[in-house]
């Protein structure tokens, strides 16, 4: 004869909800967090907190929403230690600085020798 045990229980897996996840991912890759102590706290598996990131990476669309303002010659001072330039900064992996004296077309081919046209 053979043995079989039964366990009861309440489910193991649980089920989370999109806000839940938003706010486990905020607190994970917080400044100074780690995901490994957040994933204590909240009792979730540090595989499925990168398993959410990399669906919310997924779910994103890739377009910023971009401002301009009307050609105004506006009046900044600013120390000589920081030249006039426009940072990009494209999916926190690659930081591009343009000085604001490059012609447009150098500009455009820079970013698009970057891949992100």
């Amino acid at each position: 004869m053979s043995h079989v045990t039964l366990l009861t229980g309440p489910e193991r897996r649980r089920r989370w909800s999109e806000a839940d996840q938003c706010r486990i991912l905020a607190a994970a890759f917080a400044p100074g967090a780690t995901v490994v102590a957040v994933a204590r706290t909240y009792d979730v598996a540090t595989s499925l907190i990168y398993k959410w990131r990399r669906a919310v990476r997924a779910r994103e669309t890739g377009f910023a929403e971009v401002v301009v303002a009307p050609d105004e010659t506006v009046a900044v001072s600013r120390p000589a230690a920081f030249p006039a330039v426009i940072e990009l900064e494209i999916a926190g992996k690659v930081r591009l600085r343009i000085p604001l004296s490059t012609p447009p077309t150098l500009a455009a081919a820079m970013v698009k020798a970057l891949g992100v046209s």
